[in-house]
């Protein structure tokens, strides 16, 4: 007897703009279009439709009842960690019978490292990475855990590729801000930076930090500074969502080895791999009005 894999639900932050919004559907639908052996939806936890619970009574409506939730996030903050399954509690109270494994953030994988490398090559205009600082840039947060990953993606992404140095800098919630990071690139003796988002998608917050590259950059004409592109749709991204769904399904949610030199080849340490060792509400939502003002404040 052939069992039914759990389908795949797709948990998405949201935005409020559109060409985002839409690059999250579009990629939602593409995961489907490749695995027909599952159900695929997605759904937001705030901002942009459909609202996760959507997501959830169109598969329920497809007859799912067992289904692994991927928070389509970079990194675990307080919508990973507490909005997300917030939500899916109260959609298991809205649809009795179902049932649902929770996976984890997407992380500094190495597939999305060497997918931040070639946004990077794409700017450098022929100059030698010697030559090149890098400024990360994260969405920002009030979890310094959160942030503490996208130093970890930093640091993860300076080891082994040969830039002059790579500093870290978020767009709203965290210091430094982005004006602050390029200062701090030019004290340590940076004449070219190439300012990388930390973002899967575009939207309002990755088009904030191009519009502060691009003032600072007029105020310090001296400093080469040219702004990469955001992850994207990317087949590496389509690969981790998978792997991840694995993980959920298989109960397999270990501790994040994805960075450790003894499983994954990093480069300049692949000769270590195997060595021996000693719930949010979504404005959408039927009969619930949540109104946002202002900075992005939440109340866990």
């Amino acid at each position: 007897m052939t069992t039914t894999p759990p389908a795949l639900l797709i948990a998405g932050h949201g935005t409020r703009d559109e060409a985002g919004a839409g690059a999250f559907r579009d990629f939602v639908e593409e995961l489907g279009r490749r695995h027909p052996e599952l159900p695929v939806a997605g759904g937001f936890i705030e901002l942009s439709p459909p609202p996760l619970g959507d997501a959830v009574t169109s598969l329920v409506e497809r007859g799912v009842s067992r289904f692994a939730a991927v928070p389509l996030m970079l990194v675990s903050a307080g919508h990973a960690k507490g909005d997300i399954p917030a939500a899916l509690t109260r959609e298991k109270e809205r649809h009795p019978g179902i049932s649902y494994t929770y996976g984890r953030p997407l992380g500094p994988h190495p597939g999305l490292l060497a997918v931040l490398e070639r946004r990077v090559d794409e700017v450098l205009g022929g100059l030698d990475r010697s030559e090149v600082t890098v400024l990360l840039v994260g969405r920002g947060s009030t979890d310094p855990d959160a942030n503490a990953e996208v130093f970890k993606a930093a640091r993860l992404f300076w080891e082994g590729r040969g830039y002059a140095g790579v500093e870290t800098a978020f767009v709203s919630l965290a210091a430094p801000d982005v004006p602050s990071g390029l200062d701090r690139c030019t004290r340590l003796g940076a004449k070219h930076v190439v300012v990388l988002p930390y973002f899967l998608f575009t939207g309002i917050l990755p088009d904030r930090v191009r519009e502060q590259t691009r003032d600072w950059a007029g105020a310090n004409p001296d400093t080469g500074v040219a702004s990469a592109d955001v992850i994207g749709p990317t087949e590496e991204l389509m690969d981790l969502v998978m792997e991840r769904y694995q993980e959920a399904v298989k109960g397999d949610l270990r501790m994040n080895c994805d960075s450790c030199v003894y499983r994954i080849a990093l480069p300049g340490f692949e000769d270590k791999v195997g060595a021996p060792q000693q719930p949010h509400f979504h404005p959408d939502d039927d009969g619930h009005h949540h109104h946002h003002h202002g900075s992005h404040a939440h109340a866990h």
